[in-house]
């Protein structure tokens, strides 16, 4: 999954992606994180919806953590590229997923943009969490997307 992440688009070869895998009892930790992030966010918040933050990190056996490393000397990629890579990085793990039989979930909430969580989680300041991937199975079989009809989202020039 991760050598399909790597694949992805990459203006500059910057290669800004970066990746922290979350398996096993490091997912008792990441809840922490998770919950610790919502005390600070909201500090009236209860004892329940915390660790409802907590058991988020139990949905799956591996989480992925996936960010951009963003340069802001590096003039001739804007940021936003370079955060766009990361999100294609992600993409591409979630079709590796996919096509190796698992499923995965990509979520991201207030943790995602906490500069102490990126800390906790050996991330620089200035970078960018584009996401975290869930994978696993699902016990009973996935229920499918609706359908997009992609002609309403085109339009000639």
């Amino acid at each position: 999954m991760l050598a399909c992440a790597v694949r992805a688009p990459d203006h500059g070869r910057l290669r800004p992606w970066r990746f922290i895998v979350v398996r096993e009892a490091e997912r008792t930790r990441f809840g922490e994180l998770l919950a610790a992030h919502l005390k600070r966010a909201q500090p009236q918040a209860s004892a329940q919806a915390a660790e409802r933050e907590r058991d988020k990190a139990l949905r799956a056996p591996l989480i992925i953590v996936v960010a951009a490393h963003l340069d802001p000397a590096i003039t001739k990629v804007p940021e936003i590229e370079q955060t766009i890579s990361a999100g294609a990085a992600a993409h591409n793990i979630m079709l590796a997923a996919f096509a190796l039989g698992f499923n995965a979930m990509w979520k991201t909430g207030g943790a995602a943009y906490d500069p102490a969580v990126k800390r906790s989680l050996g991330l620089e300041p200035g970078d960018a969490i584009v996401g975290f991937l869930y994978i696993g199975t699902d016990a009973p079989p996935a229920a499918r997307n609706a359908e997009v009809d992609w002609r309403a989202l085109v339009r000639e020039f």
